[in-house]
């Protein structure tokens, strides 16, 4: 059975705070880092049992974590993400069907990193803008700026920790708000569930360690079929073939489906 939803209530977008220049500085400052660990030192990233309250070396805000790197620096998500909303430029003006394809031009941009909570908004917003030029009903600048708002919500690592990566709870996110889902309606609350666990099944399947790259594919295809079968919208679904791993500390190689030598 087909769903059609159409926004007729404005989304409630807030208005969004990004981090200092300095945090953008210190991104830019380490671009050439043959792989993409801390963003201060390059150094790796240590995943903690339990947590504790870090200072963030580059706006020194105090936040309780479970992340940090193996000489001690913290950088919070919020400076992490710095940058993140110049992708609304980029959806507002892209024609492409192919959300994989939109993915991989906000990827490239110089705010996002090889990790990092940054692609729990990059599926949505991709997917959304897809969505648009593909024929489906939506105002996109709201819905984007609402899927950078709730996108931004979900901290790094919840992969890990909630059990739940990021890549496709943000794909729930895009069905929400094209459903206009909340926790009181029926049809579009059973959907936008449905569309994270189908994306999560999914990503789970490879196994781990993370890589947001993978796991954003992943979620993104599953995506493509879940609107396809329940809303009759189609996307476009291209094969991927990985050109990251020489940056990824973690990579699979073989065993990751997007390995160029699988494709």
């Amino acid at each position: 059975m087909l769903y059609k939803f159409k926004l007729f209530t404005p989304l409630f977008a807030t208005a969004l705070c990004f981090s200092c220049q300095n945090a953008q500085e210190s991104v830019n400052a380490n671009e050439n880092m043959e792989n993409d660990e801390c963003l201060i030192c390059g150094a790796p990233l240590e995943y903690l049992q339990v947590g504790d309250t870090m200072e963030c070396e580059i706006c020194h805000k105090r936040v309780f974590s479970t992340v940090r790197c193996t000489n001690g620096h913290y950088v919070c998500d919020e400076c992490h993400t710095s940058g993140v909303d110049s992708v609304i430029g980029l959806c507002m003006r892209e024609t492409s069907k192919n959300p994989i394809e939109i993915l991989e031009k906000m990827m490239n941009m110089p705010f996002c990193h090889m990790h990092g909570p940054e692609h729990h908004v990059l599926v949505g917003c991709a997917l959304l803008t897809a969505y648009r030029n593909a024929g489906g009903e939506v105002d996109l600048h709201k819905s984007l700026l609402e899927m950078v708002r709730r996108g931004k919500q979900v901290p790094g690592g919840a992969c890990g920790y909630w059990g739940a990566c990021g890549a496709g709870i943000s794909t729930g996110m895009f069905v929400s708000i094209i459903t206009e889902a909340t926790p009181m309606t029926k049809e579009s609350w059973g959907l936008s569930n449905k569309m994270t666990s189908e994306a999560l099944d999914r990503i789970s399947k490879t196994g781990g360690p993370r890589c947001c790259k993978r796991d954003s594919y992943q979620a993104t295809l599953a995506a493509i079929d879940f609107v396809k079968a329940h809303f009759g919208i189609e996307m476009e679904k291209p094969v991927i073939k990985c050109s990251r791993s020489e940056i990824n500390n973690q990579c699979l190689g073989s065993e990751c489906p997007f390995n160029p030598e699988n494709r």
